[in-house]
């Protein structure tokens, strides 16, 4: 992943707090850092399927100390981008699910995520939007937004646990299971 423009932990961009931005003055460097987001995105899909999961990607995986991350659920080619994102309530309920992540891609950690998530985000423009994810969504969304915040989701395994080696992974390319 490194050489497809993915920062590695243990990199110390990965572990800071990203800057907001000052939007809608900002609008010009938000849409570029969301276009270098889905660059690196897109070159990344070519080279592994994330058909199952889906996919995302903050800013500080590309080096850039900046509040944006690009979201992809299964199935969709355009990515919800999130800026100055701030999880605003969450479930109690939550399930233990393995995550990947591009800046330590030889292993995936098991983690408890909330079913349900609400996160207030910006636009290009400043404008203030409350979006609802629940699910695989929830999953995805808090990844990059704690990405953001310079948590990693193998810092969320329960205590004793470690991450498991990507060769004793047996779900690469599955969904995640929720009941419907």
């Amino acid at each position: 992943m490194a050489d497809l423009g993915i920062v590695q932990d243990p990199a110390v961009i990965l572990r800071q707090v990203a800057r907001r931005f000052d939007l809608p003055r900002e609008a010009d460097r938000a849409r570029q850092v969301a276009a270098d987001l889905e660059a690196t995105a897109a070159r990344i899909a070519r080279v592994h399927d994330f058909t199952g999961k889906g996919r995302g990607l903050a800013a500080s995986q590309i080096g850039v100390d900046a509040a944006a991350a690009v979201v992809y659920p299964p199935g969709t080619a355009a990515p919800l981008v999130l800026l100055n994102p701030v999880v605003v309530s969450s479930s109690a309920e939550t399930d233990l699910q393995f995550e990947g992540c591009l800046s330590f891609f030889d292993t995936r950690s098991r983690i408890p995520r909330p079913l349900s998530v609400r996160v207030e985000h910006a636009d290009f423009e400043g404008a203030m939007h409350v979006t609802d994810f629940k699910d695989g969504q929830a999953r995805l969304v808090l990844h990059e937004v704690d990405h953001l915040y310079g948590v990693l989701c193998k810092d969320h395994l329960p205590e004793g646990q470690e991450p498991t080696p990507v060769e004793e992974y047996r779900g690469t390319g599955a969904a995640w299971k929720y009941a419907e």
